[in-house]
């Protein structure tokens, strides 16, 4: 390439760091003018109100909707206090029309199939957004697991009795650091 090729490649991208510079600040913006969708909702993530997934509004109500899309932004397990006993939950953070936190319990299989999905993935192939969908066990009607799909593709990723849940949630954990400090 000579100088000339050389310098209109460069301003190319220089024009196309700033289009996505641009991109990225309007895809963060908050929504403006009315609507109800301020503040995160939380979605908790289990069969206890006849649905796959509820949220409490005083009551609980079933999210008709069967899966969910966006931008995985963080794993997190937390201790908290549910019907007066200590407990741990999985936090999921999608970032989608707006933030979704989604609840489960530690060890129920929804946690369970969901970070071993994003275990095995890499950091670039959360750049674009998973879906996430809640499955009912087939014999149990208590049983909740999660699907999780990159794309149209879906993950698949098993686990069992042998499973070391400390490593793999480690390992998920890290995946969506990683992407998220990639992306930035």
């Amino acid at each position: 390439m000579n100088p000339q090729e050389n310098a209109e490649l460069l301003a190319a991208l220089m024009r196309q760091e700033e289009l996505l510079k641009q991109l990225v600040a309007a895809i963060n913006k908050p929504k403006l003018g009315l609507h109800s969708e301020a503040g995160n909702c939380k979605i908790y993530c289990n069969r206890q109100h006849g649905g796959l997934w509820y949220t409490l509004n005083g009551e609980p109500s079933d999210v008709p909707q069967t899966a969910l899309t966006g931008y995985l932004k963080e794993l997190r397990f937390e201790n908290t206090e549910r019907r007066k006993k200590e407990t741990c939950k999985l936090l999921i953070t999608i970032q989608a029309d707006r933030t979704y936190i989604l609840e489960s319990g530690y060890d129920t299989h929804f946690s369970k199939s969901l970070l071993t999905a994003i275990a095995t993935l890499t950091p670039e192939q959360l750049y674009s957004p998973i879906t996430l969908q809640p499955t009912p066990g087939t014999t149990d009607e208590s049983v909740l697991f999660c699907r999780v799909w990159v794309g149209s593709e879906l993950v698949m990723a098993s686990y069992n009795e042998e499973t070391n849940w400390r490593e793999v949630s480690k390992q998920a954990i890290a995946v969506t650091k990683a992407a998220l400090e990639m992306a930035f």
